[in-house]
C-alpha cells in the first residue's frame, strides 16, 4: 500500500487544518509514494520505538506526538530527535504524526477518554469558530440535482449528524456572452434569461478548493457564478476537549479512584474536594489547563486533564474539581484510536501496537 493512501485517509478523519498553530502534524519523514508493508503505532517516537520498528519489519511509524516540533538546523546525532530522524532515513522508515488535529475531532483522543470513562451524551467542550464557509451559486433547473450532488460529494453540506444540507430559491438569471463564448444556453451577443436555482450550502474552509473544483466540473456553464462567505458560526463537531454525563452520580473519591485505575496513573493530583456527586465530566487529553473556564462554564463537576501547574489548581474556586492524571496516561489510548480507524478502513493492512512504554515520568510509591 502506498504511504499516501494511509495519510490521506487519516487526514480525512483528522484534517491537518485543525491542528494548533504551534503543532507540526503530518508526514515528517518519508516519501508519499513509498510502499508500506507494516505500520507501528505509538504515542511517541523514541530510539527504542525506532529499534522496535526495525526489528518487526515496520517501515511506517504512526505517532500521536510529532517527532519534529521545531526546525532542525543540522542532523549530527547530537539529540535523540536527530538520531531518530537519521535512523529512520537510513532504514527507509516513514514517520507520520496526528496530534492536535486528532485531539480536535469526534472519534479522536478525547472521544476515547470519554469511552474509557463510560461517559454518555458527549459533546465538544470548546468548539472552534471561523472554520466554516458558505457557498452560494446559481444552477439551471435541469442540472440542479447533478451539481448539488457533486458539491455534497466534495464534502459540503454537513451539519452535525446530517449531510446534504442546503437551501434553494428559484429565480431568473441573465447573461450575455461576447463573440469568444460558446454558451450552454442562449447565443453570443444576445442577453439570455434562464430559470435557475440559487443554491446555498456550507463547508469546512479547508475543503474550499475541492468544493469549488467539483462545482465547476459539474456545472454546465462556461463561466460559473458563485460567492464564498466566511462564517463566524461555531463548528460543534470540531474543537478541544469534551464533556459528557456519567451514567450514575458517584462520590468524588470513588470517581477519582476509578479514573486512577482506568488510566493506570501513579497518582491523581486534584484540587480540594467539594463533597458533591460526580455527574457531568469534562476531559482534555494532554495539557488542558486553558480549558478550566470552559469546563466550569459547562457546569462540569470534574475536569480530567494533565500538566496543571500549582497556581492553576486555585482556578477551581470551589466550582469544580480539577484532576491531573498525567500527560502520557491521559493520551495512552490514542494508539487504540489509530488502530481502530485503520483496521476499519484497511482490514488487511498489517498493523502493530508498540510495546515500548514511552512515558518519561515515573512515580515512586
Amino acid at each position: 500500500m502506498k504511504l499516501k493512501e494511509i495519510t490521506t485517509y487519516l487526514e480525512s478523519v483528522a484534517p491537518l487544518a485543525y491542528q494548533e498553530s504551534y503543532d507540526n502534524a503530518g508526514l515528517l519523514v518519508g516519501n508519499p509514494n513509498q510502499e508500506i508493508k507494516q505500520a507501528l503505532i505509538t504515542l511517541d517516537v523514541t530510539e527504542a520505538v525506532l529499534s522496535e520498528a526495525i526489528s518487526t519489519g515496520s517501515n511506517l511509524i504512526i505517532a500521536h506526538h510529532p517527532l519534529i516540533f521545531g526546525g532542525l538546523k543540522r542532523l549530527t546525532g547530537k539529540t535523540e530527535v536527530e538520531r531518530c530522524v537519521i535512523q529512520a532515513i537510513q532504514h527507509n522508515i516513514a514517520i507520520y504524526a496526528s496530534h492536535t488535529n486528532l485531539d480536535s475531532v469526534h472519534g479522536g483522543v478525547n472521544s476515547k477518554i470519554c469511552e474509557k470513562l463510560g461517559l454518555e451524551n458527549c459533546q465538544v467542550l470548546s468548539p472552534v469558530s471561523g472554520h466554516l464557509k458558505k457557498l452560494v451559486t446559481f444552477i439551471p433547473f435541469e442540472q440542479a440535482v447533478k451539481v448539488q450532488q457533486a458539491v455534497f460529494n466534495a464534502g459540503a453540506g454537513h451539519i452535525g449528524n446530517y449531510d446534504s444540507c442546503a437551501y434553494s430559491i428559484p429565480g431568473k438569471g441573465s447573461f450575455r456572452g461576447n463573440e469568444n463564448t460558446q454558451p450552454f444556453v442562449g447565443k453570443p451577443g444576445e442577453i439570455h434569461y434562464e430559470n435557475e436555482l440559487r443554491f446555498e450550502t456550507i463547508f469546512p474552509k479547508y475543503l474550499q478548493n475541492k468544493v469549488i473544483q467539483a462545482l465547476i466540473e459539474a456545472h454546465p456553464y462556461e463561466e460559473v457564478a458563485y460567492d464564498i462567505y466566511p462564517l463566524d458560526n461555531v463548528h460543534p463537531q470540531v474543537g478541544i476537549g469534551m464533556v459528557g454525563d456519567f451514567p450514575k452520580p458517584m462520590d468524588e473519591k470513588r470517581f477519582l479512584r476509578l479514573t486512577r485505575k482506568t488510566f493506570g496513573t501513579g497518582v491523581v493530583k486534584h484540587s480540594p474536594l467539594r463533597n458533591q456527586k460526580i455527574k457531568k465530566v469534562a476531559v482534555c487529553g494532554g495539557s488542558g489547563s486553558s480549558l478550566i473556564k470552559q469546563a466550569i462554564g459547562a457546569k462540569a463537576d470534574v475536569f480530567i486533564t494533565a500538566d496543571l501547574k500549582y497556581h492553576q489548581f486555585f482556578e477551581a474556586e470551589g466550582k469544580i474539581t480539577l484532576a491531573d492524571i498525567g500527560h502520557f496516561e491521559s493520551e495512552q489510548f490514542t494508539k487504540e484510536v489509530f488502530y481502530e480507524l485503520l483496521t476499519k478502513k484497511f482490514p488487511k493492512f498489517a498493523l502493530r501496537l508498540s510495546e515500548v512504554n514511552t512515558n518519561p515520568i515515573n512515580y515512586l510509591i
